[in-house]
């Protein structure tokens, strides 16, 4: 967890090494009690149903309580059962170690859903009738902490921005958008939106990181009001450690919501300027760029993909920031010392906008190693709208109906971002097993942010997709773009 606990004013919660924390899954419910079987230990041990109340003293709240005072070597645990009675439980271990136990939620408490009404939300922009999951509207500064979405800071009360700053939970993923505080409130409809500053100001003092984020709209936050955003959020470093700007998505299903049409060619490389310019500036007086424009942007203005380099330490993937790049640059490096070497015919399916780059992945194979025989086939999201081009969002429709009858050869190759995560699930709750059954193919998923999976899948040896078990109240993660 990256605690020191020698000195408390030195402990904190950083989150850049709790990769862990996606991998675990609980199921639902509002207390922090233990569940599993009873487990040995001293005085008895820990019992299924009871609750934990405090460590050394301290109120356990959730699990950021939890994994901050549990981090030192020696324990004194009070733990209070089903018939009220209450126990302390004293134990030594390694310091850092967990403590193994099981609690009926992950976050020992219900995940907090959004208070805004975002005029470019991308859930008010889904389909009726799929998954009730996929409607829950997430703005919950534990699932930021543990699992890097990203908050708008406007659920937070004054206990909770306090305590961020006193487990100095860091770095944290804020989506600011506008720092101009009317701007803010009225993309954001809510009153509290225009505090987003103010409370960076805070945590940018108490020495706490943060990622940001801002999802541009044409004629909205882009031109002067971005200006403004990237110069105030500059003022932060090194609190603000990095800035995204992304295009925002625009779906089929916008009737009744406020109007907003997708970037065209010129807006996107005016914006692109616009960032690259502030971006040239901030480099010259501080050694880093501080913002960057997503990918995607690149694409809608049809211009090259910056040098790896650029992205300096590629802070911003989750956002789509270098990520093409990095996947084209890991490929071309796992395929240099290839010898060689033939595959049996194979199919890739992807989104429109990483198309182009798996197939020069596939060429470069083809002319490295010879016998490869793979086609790629970008996928054009119908279910969304075909403004969508993410293969994230790419549904188990769409992949039977515009693959049936083509040659896909002996396996098809797809993204495991299209998958829900720990499952052989699409979106739409298609199984991947009805996949195969529809277009008698094996479908066999590749990691998505991995050129070497890629690569080596390209030429026929096994991967393994890694698909982390969420808990239940994060299982929206993956479509809540």
């Amino acid at each position: 967890m990256g605690y020191n606990s020698k000195r408390s004013a030195q402990r904190g919660i950083n989150m850049r090494a709790v990769e862990s924390a996606k991998k675990e899954r609980a199921h639902e419910s509002d207390q922090n009690r233990i569940g599993g079987p009873p487990q040995p230990g001293p005085e008895g041990g820990r019992q299924a149903g009871e609750t934990l109340t405090h460590i050394n003293g301290h109120p356990i709240v959730d699990v950021l309580d939890y994994k901050f005072y549990a981090y030192d070597p020696r324990l004194e645990l009070t733990l209070s059962g089903p018939d009220g009675g209450s126990r302390t439980l004293r134990l030594r271990k390694e310091e850092g170690e967990d403590l193994g136990l099981n609690f009926e939620t992950y976050l020992m408490d219900r995940a907090r859903s959004c208070a805004n009404r975002c005029i470019f939300c991308f859930v008010d922009q889904m389909p009726p009738g799929m998954r009730d999951t996929l409607y829950f509207k997430d703005d919950d500064a534990r699932l930021s902490f543990l699992m890097g979405n990203y908050i708008t800071l406007t659920n937070l009360s004054r206990r909770e921005i306090q305590r961020v700053m006193d487990l100095r939970i860091s770095p944290i993923n804020i989506s600011v958008h506008a720092t101009d505080p009317a701007l803010r409130t009225a993309m954001l409809k809510n009153p509290r939106a225009g505090e987003c500053m103010d409370i960076m100001r805070e945590f940018a003092g108490a020495g706490i990181e943060m990622n940001c984020q801002v999802v541009a709209c044409p004629g909205v936050n882009d031109g002067p009001a971005l200006d403004r955003t990237l110069r105030e959020l500059g003022e932060l470093h090194p609190g603000v450690t990095s800035v995204a700007v992304v295009p925002v998505g625009v779906t089929r299903f916008r009737e009744g919501l406020c109007p907003i049409e997708p970037y065209t060619r010129e807006q996107a490389a005016a914006l692109i300027d616009q960032v690259e310019t502030f971006a040239q500036a901030f480099m010259q007086k501080h050694g880093t760029s501080l913002a960057w424009c997503s990918d995607e942007f690149y694409l809608l203005a049809g211009r090259e993909l910056p040098d790896k380099s650029y992205y300096e330490d590629m802070d911003q993937l989750e956002n789509g920031v270098g990520m093409l790049r990095l996947l084209t640059s890991q490929a071309e490096m796992a395929l240099e010392d290839e010898e060689p070497v033939g595959t049996e015919p194979f199919s890739i399916a992807t989104g429109l906008s990483a198309a182009p780059f798996v197939q020069k992945i596939v060429d470069a194979a083809r002319e490295k190693c010879g016998g490869v025989q793979g086609t790629v086939y970008p996928i054009v999201n119908r279910f969304f709208g075909e403004t969508i081009t993410v293969s994230g969002l790419i549904t188990g429709a769409d992949l039977k109906e515009q693959l049936q009858g083509k040659e896909l050869g002996r396996r098809l190759l797809i993204p495991d971002n299209m998958l829900r995560a720990g499952e052989r699930v699409f979106l739409d709750d298609v199984t991947v097993e009805e996949l195969e059954r529809a277009l008698g193919v094996t479908v066999i998923p590749v990691p998505a942010d991995s050129g070497f999976d890629l690569a080596d899948a390209i030429l026929g040896r096994e991967v393994t997709a890694h698909c982390p078990v969420l808990p239940p109240e994060a299982e929206y993660y993956r479509y809540n773009p």
